[in-house]
């Protein structure tokens, strides 16, 4: 996580460094020669511009119109955009200023707040009238948000109605639902949680988990374009957001198809060995000529299952490759 603190006074300083200790990965400017351990700059507006798409969160210790005079060039997108907090060179208020919920400076507020004895100030609506926040949720959770539109949509809906929500069967709630979520109701509006492409209601908001393995057999020398058009053939119901990584053989380490399969859609593989894959017992599609060339009686099935909870897509073959996606159980926190 990196952190750019921001000053512009001797006592801004002074407070800049207490900040500074809160966080590993630290930098500290200031517009004000006060402070060795703090790094001059002539204009902080340029210094902002030169970080700001490179950090996690950034504090202002001053006015806030200084904060937002040189944040304003920068903002993007709320998916995006870093958390920006300011905190009044006194250290009385922190103030959550950008990127509340998805960047989670309003957490990182009531954090620093605890820490300096300071009253935190949370302006977000569904804060402080306190309903449930999808886009805090979906982070917290590590949930992906189909459309930010709708999400917005929800957060404006909640503050004067219930909004429906629906979980699959394999998410675990470790505790109560948000304040204006109402479970599998009949509203018009609602939110699905899940790994399926499936629009429960009129309009319908995803939020979708990493949670899915997917284990790959292939013959030597399969071209990416074989292993792509199965794997598009079997997640045709599945969002593709929702796979964690891809699983195989350690045979397969160096095949170049799968690699560049795995490359293109940006998925982290992990390889095992066959005495690691023999190990798991359960209900498997075994064939006695892939144990023979490999060492163990399916790839597919096996290798998704290492880390998996229940195969959701069994064996799938077509042109020299195999393909099973196993889910692992998700839990969400309210």
């Amino acid at each position: 996580m990196r952190v750019n603190i921001f000053s512009y006074s001797d006592k801004g300083s002074n407070l800049a460094v207490i900040l500074a200790s809160l966080f590993d990965d630290v930098r500290c400017y200031s517009t004000h020669k006060s402070h060795d351990d703090i790094t001059y700059v002539k204009s902080s507006i340029s210094q902002v511009q030169l970080e700001f798409d490179n950090s996690d969160l950034m504090i202002f210790v001053g006015a806030t119109g200084i904060a937002v005079r040189s944040i304003a060039p920068c903002v993007k997108n709320k998916t995006t955009d870093p958390a920006c907090i300011v905190i009044d060179e006194c250290g009385n208020f922190v103030i959550s200023l950008l990127s509340g919920h998805i960047g989670g400076a309003n957490d990182y507020t009531h954090i620093i707040a605890d820490k300096i004895n300071a009253v935190p100030v949370i302006t977000t609506a569904t804060d402080v009238n306190n309903k449930f926040a999808v886009d805090s949720f979906a982070k917290k959770n590590n949930l992906a948000i189909s459309d930010m539109k709708i999400a917005m949509q929800i957060s404006s809906t909640i503050l004067t109605e219930n909004v429906s929500i629906e979980f699959d069967d394999d998410i675990i709630m470790k505790n109560s639902i948000g304040n204006g979520l109402v479970i599998d109701g009949d509203n018009k509006l609602g939110i699905y949680v899940g790994y399926k492409k499936i629009l429960p209601y009129k309009t319908t908001l995803n939020l979708i988990p990493n949670n899915l393995i997917v284990g790959i057999g292939c013959k030597r020398g399969t071209s990416s374009e074989q292993i792509e058009k199965l794997f598009l053939a079997v997640t045709k119901d599945i969002d593709i957001r929702a796979i964690q990584s891809v699983a195989s053989i350690d045979l397969k380490q160096n095949e170049y198809g799968l690699l560049s399969f795995c490359e293109k859609y940006n998925l982290h593989i992990n390889f095992y060995s066959a005495e690691e894959l023999n190990q798991l017992e359960g209900d498997f599609s075994g064939s006695q000529f892939v144990k023979k060339i490999t060492g163990v009686d399916n790839v597919c099935e096996r290798s998704a299952m290492i880390y998996g909870h229940k195969i959701i897509k069994k064996k799938t073959s077509a042109a020299g490759v195999t393909i099973a996606i196993a889910l692992k159980q998700k839990e969400v926190k309210f």
